[in-house]
């Protein structure tokens, strides 16, 4: 990080329990959730869903940014399909994912543009990049 470097917001949760019966609860309170693993039966979310959630979120705002830098306006109607898989591949756990992007109204090309730089600026994609197989694709 520069000197330059500016922190915009920290978020801090506490957690216990880990994915098993957990609990996860952050310092302002806003996000209070049960934790639980993925497919199991029970009340809770699990780390996968909370990744995809966030990701997807980011994902949004950054093609808010790559758009409006292009002079374009999103179409209300933008979506993210995030998926996250957990997989376990001779002993080891790591991700892969997938992000299925809608923008109805645009052209093809467009979107793919906005699509393409956001995933170059969104702190999320920045932060997996080359640790986690990942695909965006313009539905």
């Amino acid at each position: 990080m520069t000197q330059a470097a500016k922190i915009l917001y920290t978020a801090k949760t506490h957690t216990s329990g880990g994915r098993g019966d957990g609990i996860s609860r952050s310092s302002d309170g806003r996000l209070d959730v049960k934790l639980s693993p993925p497919g199991a039966a029970g009340i809770g979310t699990n780390p996968e869903q909370l990744f995809a959630a966030g990701w997807s979120a980011c994902f949004e705002g950054a093609m808010e940014i790559a758009a409006r830098k292009q002079k374009i306006e999103l179409p209300r109607k933008c979506a993210i399909d995030a998926e996250i898989d957990l997989v376990l591949d001779e002993g080891a756990y790591s991700l892969r994912a997938r992000l299925n992007v809608s923008l109805p109204g645009l052209d093809p090309e467009t979107a793919r543009g906005i699509i393409d730089d956001a995933h170059q600026t969104c702190p999320y994609s920045k932060a997996v990049r080359g640790n986690v197989d990942v695909t965006v694709a313009l539905i």
